[in-house]
This record gives structure tokens, sequence and C-alpha cells, in this order.
């Protein structure tokens, strides 16, 4: 039997606008397919959706008080975890529950000034939540939330403590293990794993640069404990990797990349990320873990949040040339 054909399908939510600046930002999918996200209406406000595999979209909106929020996950039961901005420009993570409930959280320690306070960056199964939170020397701290809100924060030994330095985890698996990367006092970043129990271990690709916004950043990590991510090289440029549970790692290139993004792992160790080429074209691509690629061109520039799902269903958004925010989903 042939493999059936890759599809690549625009997703834009029915009440969301078609002006520069709005339209339909897709950032994550689960198991069962369903896709979480945000858009922006003709009045430029934002709002949360839904959609489920069979393309039936429902929205939400966040809680008096609050001028916007991104969703950056979703974990198999349907619960998001995002963070919504105040008034005041005050972050503060965000979870809803499956049945519509929406409850916000603030780490101890958290910064209550503009564009300080709580990220909430990735969910598991288990429903505990993983991110930073800016304290209010604007550093970047590290926590684990429990599905019952009981916070554990931590630092990465070596992680500066300067503005815009610190410590940023981007994914947590269903055993609780977390990875990230900490930037430290010299502007690089360097990947790291955090155990369930708390061991925190840093590494570094071979390759990669040292100077200020080079280095390793780890963005994904699936069931078995494999990491992926994204490393800049001494030039300045892009390249994916992948981290073995024994620490052997990897690193690739899409054919024709000058510049590798990842993004995700799902527990069959497919790899999702996105590549630009010397002709200024995006694609999306996925790797399976034996190292085969597919990709597809994008209609237009793409944005920074991405999802992979256990079927290696992708999720995503990119930007037209009148600048408005479409979604997709990629089976390859």
């Amino acid at each position: 039997m042939a493999a059936p054909a890759q599809t690549f399908t625009t997703l834009d939510e029915p009440d969301a606008g078609s002006a520069s600046g709005q339209g339909t930002i897709a950032a994550a999918i689960n198991t069962a397919g369903t896709i979480a996200g945000v858009y922006v209406d003709t009045s430029g406000l934002a709002h949360g959706f839904l959609r489920s595999s069979a393309g039936v979209y429902t929205s939400y909106d966040a809680p008096a008080g609050y001028k916007g929020g991104v969703v950056t996950g979703i974990n198999n039961s349907g619960v998001i975890t995002g963070y919504l901005i105040d008034t005041g420009g005050v972050q503060h993570g965000v979870s809803r529950s499956k049945t519509g409930i929406i409850t916000t959280f603030e780490a101890p320690g958290a910064g209550s000034g503009s564009d300080q306070g709580t990220f909430g960056i990735a969910i598991n199964t288990a429903g505990s939540i993983t991110g930073w939170y800016f304290d209010s020397n604007g550093v970047h701290r590290g926590y684990v939330r429990s599905k019952t809100g009981v916070f554990t924060d931590f630092d990465v030994t070596g992680a500066g403590t300067s503005k815009g330095q610190g410590t940023i985890p981007a994914a947590i698996n269903t055993a609780g293990a977390i990875t990230g990367s900490e930037r430290d006092g010299n502007g690089t970043f360097h990947g790291f794993e955090r155990t369930a129990s708390g061991t925190i271990t840093t590494f570094d690709v071979t390759g990669a640069g040292t100077g200020n916004l080079q280095g390793t950043v780890a963005t994904g990590i699936n069931t078995s404990g494999t990491i992926a991510g994204w490393y800049s090289d001494p030039s300045g440029a892009s390249h994916g990797f992948v981290r073995s549970k024994t620490g052997v790692i990897t690193s690739f290139d899409p054919a024709g990349s000058v510049a590798t993004v990842v993004f995700g792992i799902n527990t069959a160790g497919t790899i999702t990320g996105i590549y630009g080429t010397s002709s200024g074209a995006t694609y999306v691509f996925v790797r399976t873990a034996k190292g085969a690629i597919t990709s597809v061109e994008l209609p237009g520039d793409t944005g920074l949040e991405m999802g992979i799902n256990t079927a290696g269903d992708v999720t995503g958004y990119y930007t037209d040339s009148g600048g408005v925010y479409h979604g997709y989903l990629f089976v390859p």
C-alpha cells in the first residue's frame, strides 16, 4: 500500500481579522489532534482558541484585567498553558482546564514591573507546568509547578545574573524531566536537562559558538529522554541537533538549509522545526529518528511557535505578505 500523501492545511479561525497584525496563531497540538492557539480579531483584540481534529473551533477570552495572552502548550487531557499580559504589562502564568476553567498563577519571586512576571511555557500529561519568571532585576529563573499548584524554582549552575540572562526552561516530558537553556554572563547559551528529582546536567554541541547570543539551545524532550534543539556556530549560522539519553549528540541540517531551528520532538523521536534557504524561502520540516527529513515550503514567513504530536503532525503559523497571521497543520 502506498504511503498517504503529505498535506499542508492553512488554518484561519472564523472570527480572526485579515489586516496586518491580525489573524490566527496556532502554537500546540496534542495526541488527539486538538490544536491550541490565539487569534486576533478585526478590532485588534486577542482571543484563545481550540481546533478539534474535525476542524471545529472553540474560542475563549482571558479574565477581565488582561489585555492579551499567549498559548504555548496543550497536554493530552486538553489542559492549556501559556501566559497573560495585564494592563500594566506584567506577565502571569495561566492554565485552562478542558472544561474551560482559567487559573492564573505567579511564581514566588516573580517581578511585578512591566515586562516582568511569570511565563507558562510547557505542560506534560500529568499537568505539571514548566517555564520561567523574570525577577525584579529581569533575570530568567526556572520553575516547575505541579498540577496542585506547588512551585519549585531552580537555577542552572553557571547561569548569568544580569538582565536577560539566567535559566530558560523550554519543555517537560511525562516523567517530569525538563530541558531548556541557560544564558551565562557572556550571553552564551548552554543546554541543560533537569531530572524530576532535581539533578541538572548541562551540555554543549561541539562546534557551537561561545559569543553573545551563540551556543546551544535545547527546545524539546520526549518520553525516553531524547533532547532536540539547535545551536549557533561562531559565524552565527544555526544548525539542528538531537541528544540521546546517554548524551550522544548528533547535529544535522536539511538539504539546502542556511539556517536550521528546531522546536520539538515527539515520543517516536521525530523532530520538527524550520529552515531557510539561500533563495529566502522558509520550510517546515520533520526528521525521523532514523534521520529521514520531509519538508514543505511555507506560503510566507514563519513565527516562532510550533508543536508536534505523537502521530508526527505539526502545527504552527506563518505571516503572509500583508502581515496577516495564518495557522497551519502539516501532516508529513
